[in-house]
């Protein structure tokens, strides 16, 4: 479990390499299952000038595909298909897939790109009012995770905002997609400096991951230990180390011998050490209200 996060935003507790297995990379899963709907379904790619790429093909996966189970390779993938594939969406829902998908592609060689064709295919949404809809909810996230990239923390909290809400009112709260969006929701309003409203989103996802991850589960740890980074920021020097102490101590016993121990057990220390210097005690409560 190491520190990480894009340029510009402060850092959150990740798993190390080697700690859990390394999935894929979504862009080969993407091109595998593209290149499957070009091989049996054709049809539901729109005809142009030009071969269309697998990147592109996959975008049209939830109208034929049931399931995609990944294995450890992106060449290790099971697709279920359904007995029909759903009716086309017209062809202003298909091109703004497309140009999600584009900019998925195109996000971290060409940031700039990726946010011309993410707001040419919202042009009719305000993040504000708009009604929940999965195309837009996908192209918000990937829109708000570049301007994170990018450090613009205000848009990328409107877009998170709308992101989350729509997901978790299609998907339920805690669908893997609607978690991943409240991620990015709380380390957008970080980066914003909204730490008490990230506080508050952390605690939410942590509580979220206990149920469906279980409380040792890596994810989890992590989410707590940058809970208690949050709350050092925010002054609650007690809370913050008795936290990342309970989190260290858990760690240890369910991950023996993982290296990630040390890094926060350094952490831990630079938080005493700056608590002390700073002599923010705060002993009367572990947990401040929120």
């Amino acid at each position: 479990m190491t520190q990480g996060g894009p340029p510009g935003v402060d850092p959150t507790y990740e798993c190390r390499p080697g700690c859990r297995p390394t999935p894929p990379a979504a862009a080969a899963v993407a091109a595998t299952v593209g290149a499957a709907i070009l091989r049996y379904a054709p049809q539901l790619a729109p005809v142009t000038g030009t071969p269309t790429p697998p990147i592109l093909a996959a975008a049209h996966a939830d109208r034929i595909l049931a399931r995609v189970t990944v294995g450890t390779t992106a060449a290790d993938i099971t697709l279920a298909w359904h007995a029909r594939p759903a009716p086309s969406p017209g062809p202003l829902r298909t091109a703004q897939a497309h140009r999600v998908a584009m900019a998925r592609h195109v996000a971290a060689a060409d940031p700039q790109r990726a946010l011309s064709l993410l707001y040419n295919s919202l042009t009719e949404v305000n993040p504000a009012t708009a009604p929940a809809d999965v195309i837009h909810a996908d192209a918000a996230a990937l829109l708000a995770t570049v301007h994170l990239t990018l450090g613009h923390a205000k848009a990328a909290v409107t877009w998170a905002t709308y992101a989350h809400h729509a997901l978790a009112h299609l998907k339920g709260p805690s669908h893997r997609d609607s978690l991943a969006s409240l991620h990015l929701l709380a380390t957008a309003h970080r980066s914003a400096g909204h730490h008490q409203r990230a506080l508050h989103l952390y605690q939410q996802l942590a509580d979220h991951l206990t149920t469906t991850d279980g409380p040792h589960a890596h994810r989890t740890l992590a989410i707590r230990a940058t809970i208690s980074l949050v709350l050092h920021h925010l002054g609650h020097c007690q809370a913050a180390r008795t936290l990342l102490a309970d989190t260290i101590t858990t760690h240890q016993r369910e991950h023996p011998d993982h290296p990630a121990t040390s890094r926060m057990t350094q952490h831990l220390t630079r938080i005493r050490i700056d608590c002390d210097t700073k002599r923010h005690q705060h002993t009367g409560s572990a947990r401040p209200p929120i």
